[in-house]
Formats: structure tokens, C-alpha cells, sequence
């Protein structure tokens, strides 16, 4: 494990997760398999919500309609997953750490400010999450995951960099790179004051 707890993060983040959280992932893989489904399901109803928001941007509405194709595949597999170990889906809990990204949207002023937030906090989400889907395809103790989760890292590092994409296709590139660089800063405080038993997948 000594490898792991030095491993940086390869996706942009200013903070690694916690080396202790896949310690908590393996004491409960119903627990993560769990969350995990209810966060593809959320990541697929965000991707329509954007749609429905921002109908009128073409871009915007092709690259998310392939996402939310993706997340609601990705959940559909997640609870194969969990079927295959006799896991049944429990209610949804409250994701600390995404209700704390949400809070960093500045509300009002021009539609495009607006839009670059919701963009860029997805962008964050998908990016952690990406991250822990690589700790998880090296280190979660049901090997038969191990894989499972590499081909899901591949997929939400993608979902990442579409995001970002996005941003810097409504906004210009160096008010993305700013207001990216403040979040970041801002993402890896919240990790550190939620602390790592926070929540089983987040």
C-alpha cells in the first residue's frame, strides 16, 4: 500500500484522494457498488437537465446527449454488477461532497458565467470520479472489478475533458482557465474539510 498512499493524481486535481478511502471501499464493496449506480444515475439526469437548460446550444446538446447515453449505460452495468453479488439497490443518500461543488455556481449575471460553472463543476465531479475508478481498478479486493473499473475510469476521463471542452467553446479560454484553476483550489478544500469517511464513493 506504501505505493498507493504516494500516488499523485493524473487528471488535473490539486489533492489526491485519501489513501485510506480504498481501505473503506474494500470493507464495503456493497456500500460503493451502491453509490456508485445512484452517481451514474445522477450524472445521466444532470446531462438532461443541461440539455432542457441550454436547448439552443448545438454543441452543447450533441456532446451531451452521447454523455448521458453513457451514464445511464454505465448505471445499468453497475447494477449488473450488484446483481451478480446479490446487492439490492437502497435508497439514494445525500453526496456532501457534490452538494458543497454545487455551492460554488455563482447565480445571476450573464447566462455564459452561469453555464461555465455548471460546466466546470461537472468537469470536477467526473474528474475525482475518474480518479477513484483508477484506485479502484488497482486496488479493490474483488479482483473481478478490477477491470470493470479500468474501462470506467477510461470513460469518465472523457466525460471530464468533454466538459471542459464545453466550457472553453462558450467562453473564452482564459476566463475557463481562471475560473478552473480557482475551483480546483476551492475542490480540494472541500475534500480535505469533509475528510475521508464522508461518503462511500465521493
Amino acid at each position: 500500500m506504501e505505493a498507493f498512499a504516494t500516488e499523485k493524481t493524473t487528471l488535473g486535481l490539486n489533492l489526491p484522494t485519501d489513501p485510506r478511502w480504498i481501505d473503506i471501499a474494500n470493507m464495503s464493496i456493497a456500500d460503493i457498488l451502491i453509490d456508485h449506480a445512484w452517481c451514474e444515475q445522477k450524472a445521466a439526469s444532470t446531462g438532461i437537465s443541461l440539455i432542457i437548460r441550454f436547448f439552443d446550444y448545438p454543441k452543447l446538446v450533441e456532446t451531451l446527449t452521447v454523455a448521458v447515453a453513457e451514464e445511464w449505460g454505465h448505471f445499468r452495468m453497475v447494477l449488473k454488477e450488484m446483481e451478480k453479488r446479490n446487492i439490492a439497490l437502497s435508497p439514494n443518500r445525500i453526496d456532501l461532497y457534490v452538494s458543497e461543488l454545487m455551492k460554488l455556481e455563482r447565480k445571476g449575471g450573464h447566462i455564459s458565467t452561469q453555464l461555465m460553472d455548471k460546466l466546470l463543476i461537472n468537469a470536477l465531479i467526473e474528474a475525482r470520479s475518474a480518479e477513484k475508478f483508477k484506485l479502484l481498478s488497482k486496488y479493490i479486493s474483488d479482483e473481478s472489478l478490477r477491470g470493470f473499473y479500468h474501462d470506467l475510469m477510461v470513460s469518465e476521463a472523457g466525460h471530464y475533458r468533454n466538459f471542459l471542452e464545453l466550457a472553453k467553446a462558450y467562453t473564452s479560454e482564459k476566463e475557463v482557465t481562471l475560473r478552473w484553476n480557482e475551483m480546483l483550489e476551492l475542490e480540494a478544500l472541500i475534500l480535505q474539510n469533509l475528510g475521508v469517511i464522508a461518503g462511500k464513493f465521493h
